[in-house]
């Protein structure tokens, strides 16, 4: 079964179901004097509030920031710098607090985030902020939207100055040569209501869940990802539906210069996989069996090296952004891939702007616990 399609005016899907990464127009001109002021003052209106519900609270003002909305101050502002002519030349009408004024771009943007970031019930979110339900829904898709169509330059696949840069560090930290990254796969789990239930979507963990697939560099930065498929598909079949497969095939992709190795094969690149992968000239995957002889287990072990970098970016992205890690309560499928997007776009704007992850944000266990 094909994935979902979108149907927003605007938004493309390829023809295999991939969110295709479209040239975007990038972060927005400079606004006017009068509209670039920044609200500061929800963010000690919500650590109060946060005092007040009792939740843990990092003394450090700086760490308390990252450990709500994952973000350093400054990259917070640089969020708000992409989305900012969205938001105020869309007015917000209704969007009020509950004061009676209208939210700052700031506070939407804090909203969106804090919703991603915790995935706690809308109403949940409400609270903390001072607003409703509604108005939560609303300002977390008016973000999303505006994130996907500005953004998308944060998610793309690297030129070849770029790859010769991730080949060398990769060759440097785990003796591969020609390897161009690692890659994984994860279930974002959901309930679904009674007549959108089917086997398409019951995974084989007996979940409904939509998989996402993601290609990623030598820092864990995502470069490229395939999302909106059911999980009840294997990752290999997953792959071969990718335009991430048809461009490796075609030659479009991982088509740079051939290495040779000391017993005089050739190795083009490739990025590395795990066993549920299929073995492909651009794919590597790890020998299998007993008793494998200490060159094959040694190579074996720099493979997984590689491969992890795919398992903990996924990780890291679940850790970061909850709304994927927790069971997502009924979620509209065709909106769902879009929020797969920003989240995994928000996690490259933190590896790109330098920001480091508090260790209470990283998951304690496997991105895709309970599943084999």
């Amino acid at each position: 079964m094909p994935p979902t399609k979108k149907a927003k005016k605007g938004k493309k899907k390829s023809k295999d179901g991939k969110l295709k990464i479209v040239k975007s127009r990038g972060a927005p001109p400079p606004l006017p004097p009068e509209l670039r002021a920044l609200d500061t003052e929800w963010w000690y209106t919500f650590l109060n509030k946060q005092t007040e519900l009792k939740h843990v609270v990092p003394s450090d003002e700086g760490e308390a920031f990252r450990h709500f909305f994952r973000t350093s101050r400054k990259t917070f502002d640089y969020i708000c710098s992409i989305v900012r002519e969205d938001l105020i030349s869309r007015p917000p009408s209704g969007l009020i607090n509950i004061e009676g004024r209208l939210l700052s771009v700031e506070k939407q943007v804090a909203i969106a985030m804090r919703r991603l970031a915790s995935g706690d019930s809308q109403v949940s979110v409400g609270i903390a902020f001072g607003v409703g339900q509604s108005t939560v829904s609303q300002v977390t898709w008016r973000f999303i939207e505006s994130m996907e169509d500005r953004a998308r330059h944060h998610l793309a696949w690297p030129n070849q100055e770029r790859l010769e840069q991730i080949k060398a560090a990769l060759e440097d930290a785990y003796g591969l040569p020609n390897c161009c990254g690692g890659v994984d796969g994860t279930h974002v789990t959901m309930t679904l209501p009674a007549v959108e239930s089917s086997e398409d979507w019951c995974d084989h963990a007996k979940n409904y869940s939509m998989f996402l697939q993601g290609v990623v560099d030598d820092q864990m930065r995502f470069i490229d990802i395939v999302t909106g498929w059911p999980g009840s598909m294997t990752f290999s079949r997953l792959m071969n539906y990718s335009g991430f497969f048809k461009r490796c095939e075609s030659g479009e992709r991982l088509n740079g210069p051939v290495k040779v190795s000391a017993e005089g094969a050739e190795i083009r690149e490739y990025v590395a996989g795990d066993s549920c992968y299929p073995l492909l000239s651009w794919l590597m995957t790890p020998y299998e069996g007993k008793n494998l002889s200490a060159p094959l287990q040694n190579f074996n072990a720099r493979q997984k090296a590689a491969r992890l970098l795919g398992t903990n970016a996924l990780a890291r992205l679940k850790g970061s952004w909850r709304i994927l890690h927790k069971v997502m309560w009924r979620p509209d499928k065709n909106k769902l891939p879009s929020i797969i997007l920003v989240c995994c776009l928000l996690h490259n704007i933190l590896i790109d702007c330098h920001d480091e992850l508090l260790p209470s944000v990283q998951l304690p266990e496997h991105h895709d616990t309970g599943y084999t």
